[in-house]
């Protein structure tokens, strides 16, 4: 049996959510074609009966511009400290310098497979220059093309991933997904709506908590409130006669419905806390440890 902790690290929009819900075969990280979409490190666990893999999606590695962004890149570190196995992603079009320097600093003491991300979208000549360029960097083990999002490239990366794992017993029980409780997926569902339907900063300003996840004869009745910093922000998020808060209820609601196999009855409130992003009592209340 080999068992261990495989952590996904790039920059924004590199494909790392895409990716963790297509070796896990579920949605468990949300995909917005917005950077800074991922926020939380984001377990998801494989079990099969030779292995598992026990994968963990990281936010995007960025310069922090305030404490919400030092609490994403504490994540990265964690995750960094305590893999078996790194797995670095790159989008195929990326600065490959840029790129070198970040993964150089992870300071990593474990294997780590380089996956260049999105080859459906780059010719031969792009994807030989990627693979030539990191091939003698010493802190890349293997190199894997592939395509996150169709597929492509994907068995064969898990294939590597298993090579490279750890002997061991199993560290959770079959049929458990992810670590994390169901009210962190509901509210990232919600957030992943956000970023979908409103334009321009509104996401970034925005955090969702669950207030109320109650289990009816007939359905679950879920509360969750909507934070944003300005009560500007809160007019554009209900938008005119309560248009637009209705249509991410909706959106949301369906989403939840299909992860959870029940009807869900959802009620959405938006507060003002003004900085919430740089008040670290805030940061904890909302879950960013």
């Amino acid at each position: 049996m080999k068992a261990g902790f495989v952590s996904i690290f790039g920059r924004p929009n590199a494909g790392k959510s895409t990716l963790l819900n297509k070796l896990t075969g579920e949605k468990l990280a949300i995909v917005s074609p917005k950077v800074q979409t991922t926020r939380h490190r984001i377990k998801g666990i494989v079990t099969e009966k030779d292995h598992q893999i026990i994968f963990s999606d990281t936010p995007g590695i960025i310069e922090p511009r305030y404490k919400l962004h030092e609490k994403m890149m504490l994540a990265v570190k964690s995750a960094a400290a305590d893999a078996d196995l790194a797995l670095l992603l790159i989008d195929v079009h990326e600065n490959l310098e840029e790129v070198n320097a970040i993964f150089s600093s992870l300071g990593l003491k474990v294997p780590a497979i380089l996956a260049v991300n999105k080859i459906d979208k780059a010719d031969a000549a792009r994807k030989d220059e990627v693979i030539r360029f990191f091939g003698d960097k010493k802190y890349v083990s293997e190199i894997i093309p592939l395509s996150a999002l169709n597929g492509e490239g994907t068995a064969a990366l898990l294939q590597a991933i298993i090579h490279y794992l750890p002997e061991g017993e199993p560290f959770f029980e079959g049929d458990e997904l992810s670590d994390l409780p169901t009210r962190f997926f509901v509210a990232e569902m919600i957030r992943e709506k956000i970023f979908l339907l409103y334009q321009d900063e509104i996401p970034y300003h925005t955090t969702v908590i669950v207030n109320e996840f109650k289990q009816k004869s007939t359905l679950i009745k879920i509360r969750a409130e909507i934070i944003v910093q300005r009560e500007t922000q809160k007019g554009i998020l209900l938008g005119e006669g309560g248009k637009m808060i209705r249509q991410l209820g909706t959106d949301a609601r369906k989403d939840i419905e299909a992860f959870l196999g029940q009807k869900v009855f959802l009620e959405l409130f938006v507060k003002v806390r003004p900085k919430w992003r740089d008040n670290e009592m805030m940061l904890k209340e909302y879950g960013y440890h």
